[in-house]
């Protein structure tokens, strides 16, 4: 019986010694992403909806809070400033290679690039093939300087503008880097919202919340895209991507997947809605959060990229 036991305890020390170093060993391939001991902290709130968080080359995060019509900066500070009034119902945001602040102007359905210094705008793009977009919703520039946006249609109660849809449907636009040219990329999604792309320039990510799903692109040279393949079975409003490869999707809090697709993460926001998110801070270690009517900060061990 004594035989018995030591055997039987035996063989649960090396099951528990097994576990401990299988358990040791995915830690090491998939490191934390979040600072030991950090929580997801409120930052400001007061806002009617926030999205579009850009960082800028110092780390401050530029974001709008689109029905009050206005664009606003947490700084490296800890300071809440406001940058623009009456800012297009920008939606979301991105630097370009030059500084200048890309804003999604939904109140005319434009395009939007905007001088820091003086806050003085310049309308990229106000039509295609003639005919009004239905509202420019996110973006990202690529490291030659194109830019990629998608293009929904979310009604808007304050638009003057007939709300009928001109496009034949919702799609993925590219301006080329010499902004001459504008080209439709992607045309069979439901509806195209949240959009990131690979620091190299090689790969897109566009999510079709329409169909609660991610695509993964690769990119030709000429803007256009290829190789669609289905990334994750989940949908977003907003997105970014850290150092390592991860891609973090808004909605229900922050969900992150690594670069196969695989969920490794959900990071839980107080908030009805999660909107956008993106890196910041003079390490690029903060995670910046959009959420309904709140910003959110969390402290991360991986870093972003602009």
């Amino acid at each position: 019986m004594t035989s018995k036991i030591r055997s039987t305890q035996l063989l649960i020390f090396i099951f528990l010694y097994c576990l401990a170093f299988v358990s040791q060993g995915f830690s090491q391939k998939s490191p934390k992403l979040i600072a030991p001991g950090e929580k997801v902290v409120k930052l400001a709130d007061g806002f009617a909806f926030t999205e579009g968080p850009a960082v800028d080359s110092h780390g401050n995060v530029y974001f709008t809070d689109q029905p009050n019509n206005k664009i606003h900066i947490w700084t490296t500070e800890g300071k809440l400033e406001t940058f623009l009034e009456n800012s297009g119902r920008a939606n979301g945001l991105y630097f370009d290679l030059n500084g200048n602040l890309l804003a999604c102007a939904d109140m005319d359905n434009q395009l939007w690039s905007i001088t820091i210094a003086d806050t003085s705008h310049t309308i990229l793009v106000l039509n295609y093939n003639d005919k009004t977009l239905n509202g420019p919703n996110d973006l990202w520039v690529r490291p030659d300087g194109g830019i990629y946006f998608t293009d929904p249609l979310y009604v808007r109660p304050y638009w003057v503008r007939n709300s009928r849809m001109e496009q034949d449907g919702e799609h993925v636009y590219f301006i080329s880097p010499d902004r001459k040219t504008l080209s439709r990329v992607a045309d069979d999604l439901v509806k195209p919202n949240g959009i990131i792309g690979t620091p190299d320039g090689k790969k897109l990510y566009v999510a079709d919340i329409g169909a609660n799903k991610t695509y993964v692109y690769d990119i030709n040279s000429d803007g256009s895209l290829k190789n669609k393949k289905l990334f994750a079975e989940l949908g977003s409003d907003g997105m970014t991507i850290d150092q390592e490869g991860n891609v973090y999707l808004t909605g229900n809090g922050v969900t992150v997947f690594n670069k196969k697709g695989r969920q490794i993460a959900h990071i839980k926001v107080d908030a009805g809605w999660t909107a956008n998110v993106c890196f910041g801070g003079t390490e690029m270690k903060t995670l910046i959060i959009t959420a309904s009517e709140y910003l959110y900060s969390l402290k991360m061990n991986v870093k972003g990229v602009r």
